[in-house]
């Protein structure tokens, strides 16, 4: 392997894949970014077993070949060069690389021994614009369970129907779901269960590419996202997802419509007074006063109560909820006002943007 490029192509390329590559100690070459050239393409690569990212880099090739370097290395060592062209030489599982006054040999290990990154072919591809991925993930993801013995609530739903995605994550507690447009589709509808870190790692990159759309290719068990020149393939988490549709509410008592951040606001100062393991505060409509109240009380350090002027529609009612789900929904959401829709308090809440039903937000009250 031989090959000439810029500092500033060769650093982009680590910062994007070398996020993937930790210390594992089952498989130490893990940790190890894969450089390879073929074709006279020079790609970088890593992978967790999980998922992979790859990055082709521009550069001048003058020898074909393949090894594996510490990624965390190789990455402080690049970024620490000057914004020079960079002389890369690998002999003998090390690499040797030149940078105007600057000389060092990097031990590596056979690119042989590294795991095969699966591929996938790319058909049916379902085209959608960068910022709104980049949008429906953030606004979803935060709901997702943690709780890896149901693997299947763990990541993402996303399901193609027609022209529009479906985005879904749930913890059994509360539920996110938003629907978007997408620009092109060449596949039938579909659908698959993500991994969140395949999604936040997708995130991360988008904010790393100037690409204005993502090429998306679903598979039974694969899923493969293609930005440019950056590659992000990934498993499929295995198994059926809840049937969610059943506990949106199909109807409403109360309704109330009011400033986010003032709700915000209200909410967090309240939160300081909710009971530790069960942060719970209450909200209470008045439709005569056009009036939220939420309260907390703690019997260790006191009570609040705070008030907010809304517009109400509907009857008087009142609910409690866990106030971080409250503060998780309320942040995600790109709206000036949200509304509140509330049956009673055993029935599940929604909260949703103003005049904007593609994005739904559920949370289970605490039944007291």
């Amino acid at each position: 392997m031989k090959l000439y490029c810029t500092q500033e192509n060769l650093n982009r390329g680590l910062n994007i894949v070398s996020h993937l590559a930790g210390k594992n100690t089952t498989l130490p070459i893990l940790d190890n970014i894969l450089v390879s050239i073929e074709n006279g393409e020079i790609q970088l690569s890593t992978t967790n077993l999980e998922m992979g990212i790859s990055c082709k880099i521009r550069g001048k090739v003058e020898r074909e070949g393949k090894i594996t370097i510490p990624a965390k290395l190789l990455s402080d060592y690049i970024s620490l060069l000057p914004n020079e062209k960079i002389f890369i030489e690998e002999t003998e599982k090390k690499i040797y690389i030149s940078c105007t006054d600057q000389e060092t040999t990097i031990q590596g290990m056979s690119a042989g021994d590294y795991p095969l990154i699966p591929s996938l072919e790319k058909r049916n591809k379902i085209l959608i614009k960068t910022e709104d991925l980049k949008n429906v993930v953030r606004e979803t993801l935060f709901a997702a369970a943690y709780d890896e013995t149901r693997p299947e609530i763990s990541g993402v739903l996303i399901k193609i129907e027609g022209n529009k995605a479906r985005f879904v994550a749930t913890d059994s507690y509360r539920l996110a779901e938003k629907t978007i447009e997408i620009n092109a589709k060449e596949s039938e509808d579909v659908e698959s269960i993500l991994p969140s870190r395949t999604l936040q790692e997708l995130v991360r990159v988008m904010g790393a590419t100037e690409s204005e759309d993502v090429e998306m290719y679903i598979a039974e068990n694969q899923v493969l996202f293609c930005l440019n020149d950056i590659e992000i393939i990934s498993r499929a988490i295995e198994g059926n997802y809840p049937d969610y549709q059943q506990i949106i509410p199909k109807e409403k008592k109360t309704g109330v419509l009011a400033n986010k951040e003032d709700l915000l606001k209200v909410i967090k100062t309240t939160s300081l007074f909710s009971k530790s393991g069960i942060n719970d505060v209450n909200i209470k409509v008045v439709k005569e006063k056009k009036e939220l109240i939420v309260s907390a009380i703690n019997s260790q350090l006191g009570e609040n109560i705070s008030r907010l002027h809304v517009d109400v529609e509907g009857e008087d009612n009142e609910i409690v909820f866990n106030h971080r789900y409250l503060l998780d929904g309320l942040q995600n959401i790109n709206s000036e006002r949200v509304s509140l829709e509330i049956i009673n308090n055993t029935n599940p809440g929604v909260i949703r943007p103003e005049k904007d039903e593609s994005y739904t937000y559920i949370i289970m009250p605490i039944k007291q």
